[in-house]
C-alpha cells in the first residue's frame, strides 16, 4: 500500500491544454449562445462536492441539447486534441468533474427528456440529464418506479458513469445491475449503441458494463435504458436506536444472513443523528440508529418488521421503551429519508466554514463490524469532527471528516484516516470505493486494490478507445 496522501500529494497535476482560436471559432459558430467562455459559467462547471479547491476551471463550456451536439463537440475536440469533461449536475465527491488538463466542460443537463416508457417490459429510456426524481415523477402513473437512490438528485448519465447505488441497493442492486443499454458518443465523435432492452444477452463483449462506471473516460453517455420495478403494495419504515454502533451492525448482519428481504437499512452514528436533528428539526434519540424500510405485501411487510424487531431485541434494544418506532405514512417516511439524504449538508452546517473529506468503502458483510468499529475508534482518537452514515445492508459505509480548509494539519489527519480506512477494507477483501468512484481522490488506492497488471489492462482499453486522451483525462489512473 502506498504512503498516506499529504496535501501536496493531493494537488492534481495541472497540464492545461489551451483551446486554439480555430476551435473557439468553430464552437461559437456551431453552438452560438450555448457556447460560453464567461468566467462565472466556467467556474460553475469547474467544481464539484469534493474537497479539491485549487483546480482551474475549464476553458469553455458547451451546453448540449442532443446527441448530435455531443458528437459535434467531440469531433471538433478530437480534431484539436482538446479534453472534454462531461458534466451533469455537479454532485461528484471524488473530483470527477475537475478540468485538470483544461479543455471543454460538456454540460448535458439540458438533455433531460424521458424518451420512452415501456411499462409492459419494465424499462425506460432517458437522456443523460434526466434526474432520478424527474424519472420517478414521469413513471409513477404506470405503477412503477426506479429504485436507485444515491441521495443527491443526480442525473441518470452521471449515475451510470460512476456506477452509483445508494439506499435501496441491498434490495434492488446498483446501476451495474439496472442499466440494460446505452447510447454513447466515442472520442472521435462516433455514435454507438450497447445492449438492448432484452433481459439478457450473450452477444459479444459486454460494452454496456464497460461504460457503466467508466467516469466519462471512455465515452459520453447520451441515452440510458434502465429497469423499472413495480411499486410495492405496502411500505413501512422503522427507526431503531441502539446502545452502541456494534449492536446496530450486528443486527444488520443478522438481518442479511437470515435472508430477510429488507429494502433499505441505513446506519447513522450518534454524531450524525445529532447533526440531523439540528438541521432537520427532528427529535431522534441521539444514539446510533438504523433507519429501515420494508417493501412487499401488507402481510409480508409486517412479518419482516417483526422479525427485525426480534433481532434488534436480541442485540440489546429495549423495544418497549421507544427505541423501535414506526413510520407508516408517506409523509413520515419522506421526512425521515429526506433527513437522511441531507446528512452531508447537516454535517457541513455543524462546523461553519468547514470542508468535508468524504470517503466510502465496502466490505463483505461478515467483516463489516470489524472494519467499521476499528475505523470509528481511529477517528475518535484524533478528535477530528466526523459524520458516519452507511448503506450497511450491503457492507457499504461512508465517513466525512470535517476540516478547516485553512489548516493543513487537519487535512493531513483526515487523509491519514481515509488511508487507514481503505487499507483496512482492502485487507478484508473489500473495495476502496463502494459507490463514489475513483475520480482524482482514489487513484492510488485503485492500484492497491486491483494490482498493477489490472490497471495496465484498463490503460490499454483507454488508449484503444481514446488514443488522444481527450475524454476526462487525469481521472481513475494516469497515462
Amino acid at each position: 500500500m502506498n504512503a498516506p496522501l499529504s496535501p501536496a500529494h493531493l494537488a492534481p497535476t495541472i497540464q492545461t491544454r489551451d483551446l486554439p482560436e480555430a476551435l473557439l471559432d468553430a464552437l461559437k459558430t456551431r453552438f452560438g449562445v450555448r457556447f460560453s467562455t464567461a468566467l462565472a459559467v466556467r467556474e460553475q462547471h469547474g467544481r464539484d462536492e469534493s474537497a479539491f479547491t485549487t483546480v482551474p476551471p475549464p476553458a469553455a463550456v458547451v451546453f448540449a441539447e442532443s446527441t448530435q451536439d455531443v458528437a459535434d463537440t467531440l469531433t471538433l475536440a478530437n480534431q484539436y486534441s482538446v479534453p472534454v469533461i462531461p458534466f451533469g449536475i455537479g454532485s461528484s465527491l471524488e473530483g470527477h468533474l475537475l478540468a485538470v488538463q483544461g479543455g471543454i466542460s460538456l454540460d448535458v443537463g439540458r438533455m433531460n427528456a424521458v424518451l420512452s416508457i415501456n411499462a409492459e417490459d419494465l424499462t425506460v429510456t432517458v437522456q443523460p440529464g434526466v434526474t432520478r426524481k424527474q424519472l420517478n415523477e414521469a413513471v409513477k402513473s404506470t405503477g412503477l418506479f426506479f429504485p436507485i437512490d444515491p441521495g443527491a438528485d443526480a442525473t441518470l448519465g452521471g449515475m451510470t458513469a460512476t456506477r452509483a447505488s445508494g439506499t435501496n441497493a441491498v434490495r434492488y442492486g446498483t446501476m451495474r445491475e439496472n442499466v440494460l443499454a446505452l447510447e454513447v458518443v466515442t472520442a472521435s465523435g462516433e455514435v454507438i449503441r450497447t445492449g438492448t432492452r432484452a433481459k439478457k444477452s450473450s452477444a459479444g463483449y459486454d460494452l454496456t458494463r464497460l461504460m457503466v462506471g467508466s467516469e466519462g473516460t471512455l465515452g459520453v453517455i447520451t441515452e440510458v435504458t434502465v429497469k423499472l420495478y413495480p411499486l410495492p403494495e405496502a411500505i413501512s419504515a422503522a427507526i431503531c436506536s441502539f446502545p452502541s454502533i456494534e449492536a446496530a451492525v450486528r443486527t444488520t448482519i443478522s438481518i442479511i444472513q437470515m435472508g430477510i428481504p429488507i429494502a433499505r437499512v441505513e446506519l447513522l452514528d450518534a454524531n450524525t443523528v445529532r447533526m440531523v436533528n439540528t438541521h432537520s428539526k427532528l427529535g431522534l434519540r441521539e444514539e446510533p440508529l438504523l433507519l429501515m424500510e420494508f417493501h412487499g405485501s401488507p402481510t409480508g411487510v409486517q412479518e419482516q418488521a417483526l422479525l427485525v424487531q426480534d433481532i434488534a431485541a436480541d442485540n440489546g434494544v429495549a423495544t418497549d421503551q421507544g427505541a423501535f418506532e414506526w413510520a407508516t405514512t408517506p409523509e413520515e417516511r419522506t421526512r425521515l429519508w429526506t433527513a437522511r439524504h441531507n446528512a452531508y449538508f447537516a454535517a457541513i452546517q455543524s462546523k461553519p466554514g468547514c470542508r468535508a473529506i468524504s470517503t466510502d468503502t465496502c466490505v463483505p458483510i461478515s467483516r463489516l463490524a470489524d472494519c467499521l468499529l476499528d475505523s470509528v475508534a481511529e477517528a475518535d482518537a484524533t478528535g477530528i469532527p466526523y459524520f458516519l452514515v452507511g448503506h450497511v445492508g450491503d457492507g457499504n459505509f461512508h465517513f466525512g471528516y470535517l476540516i478547516d480548509p485553512n489548516l493543513p494539519e487537519e487535512r493531513e489527519t483526515a487523509e491519514r484516516l481515509n488511508h487507514a480506512l481503505v487499507t483496512r477494507a482492502l485487507s478484508m477483501e473489500g473495495t476502496c470505493s463502494g459507490e463514489h468512484g475513483i475520480g482524482l481522490h482514489k487513484m492510488d488506492f485503485l492500484v492497491s486494490e486491483a494490482g498493477a497488471g489490472a490497471v495496465a489492462m484498463m490503460r490499454t482499453i483507454k488508449q484503444a478507445l481514446d488514443p488522444k486522451n481527450i475524454l476526462n483525462p487525469g481521472k481513475i489512473f494516469t497515462l
